[in-house]
């Protein structure tokens, strides 16, 4: 049987296409034993480091749904105490006012049918109470003990980065010192801030304990605050603790050699930022002691109390605060 050129042409085409879908669909075919053992190694790596991604990411979403659910039921835990506590206080409450009522019913009593003034005055003694509740007693004298509000988002509620920040502390600060030498030269723009009653200022390696005055007098007051909120939520006296104050330009470039994240204009070479730890607190009583992580408390109440001051200051328009989620600290520069 005699073939055409054309038929010929078709037919080896045809073979070709047939081919070339086959090695696409099983490109093993026309490897060498070689070829494919390597290729089954590069494949074997592929799954394996997939394998270990896939078992890594789980073991975070793991660990992820353990820290929110602790800390949900630390938070249930908290409410339901705070709960508790305000239906003592309304029960004392109401109490006083019955007893107010019943004081004001025998002076009224005693007005009417002229009493002596020894009775009178007995009465008007039993009729104390009638001025306005203080905020740190109740009526009936015990402590008065107030809820924790905290924020509803850490990160909504401190946004301030450091184009918001560099701002202010354009503003307020001073030119960037070179060195620590160079800082205590400049004791007419600057003032030392020292571990005191408010807060506590940690050993600094990165920074030098130097700020200008309108940022020493917000420290100050952000430590004082916190401790008044401490005290009226009934919690136990703890100080801040100050994990980074001012840098110099020579910590500033030691800085970005060790990490590449770190920002070569920062706000901290101005002196008019500071960093504060949200995930440690030094104990009062123990401040006789030598600082160490022992001495330090980590609680989710403490953290809460600290973003209720910071944000009631933010809102005044004394500062901005950025919520720092790897460094564990509250990132704020003075307005």
């Amino acid at each position: 049987m005699k073939i055409s050129k054309n038929r010929y042409l078709q037919v080896f085409c045809f073979v070709v296409v047939v081919l070339g879908i086959i090695r696409a669909a099983v490109p093993r075919l026309g490897m060498s034993v070689d070829e494919r053992r390597v290729a089954d190694s590069i494949q074997w790596v592929a799954d394996s480091v997939k394998w270990v991604a896939d078992s890594i990411q789980h073991r975070e979403d793991s660990l992820q749904a353990v820290r929110d659910s602790l800390e949900n039921a630390f938070r249930l835990k908290v409410e339901a105490e705070q709960a508790a506590q305000e239906e003592r206080e309304k029960a004392a409450r109401e109490a006083a006012e019955k007893r107010e009522k019943e004081a004001e019913k025998l002076r009224k009593e005693a007005e009417k049918h002229g009493k002596t003034a020894a009775g009178g005055q007995e009465a008007s003694t039993a009729g104390v109470g009638l001025a306005k509740p203080s905020r740190f007693f109740n009526a009936d004298g015990t402590p008065a003990r107030h809820r924790i509000v905290s924020v509803r988002s850490y990160s909504e509620a401190f946004p301030d980065a450091q184009d918001v920040q560099i701002v202010a502390a354009n503003k307020w600060g001073v030119s960037p010192v070179m060195n620590r030498a160079e800082a205590e030269g400049r004791k007419s723009e600057l003032v030392y801030v020292g571990s005191n009653p408010y807060y506590f200022i940690e050993p600094l390696y990165w920074s030098i304990p130097y700020l200008v005055p309108r940022a020493a007098v917000l420290l100050q007051d952000i430590g004082s605050n916190f401790l008044d909120s401490l005290q009226v939520k009934g919690l136990p006296a703890c100080k801040i603790i100050i994990t980074s104050v001012m840098r110099t330009k020579e910590e500033v470039e030691r800085m970005r050699r060790y990490n590449g994240n770190a920002t070569e204009n920062s706000c901290h070479m101005y002196g008019t930022t500071v960093d504060i730890a949200y995930n440690r607190f030094l104990r009062v009583e123990e401040n006789d002691q030598p600082y160490s992580k022992q001495n330090t408390v980590a609680d989710v109440r403490l953290k809460q109390v600290l973003s209720e001051v910071l944000d009631d200051l933010r809102r005044q328009g004394r500062c901005w605060v950025k919520y720092e989620v790897k460094q564990g600290c509250f990132h704020l520069t003075v307005r």
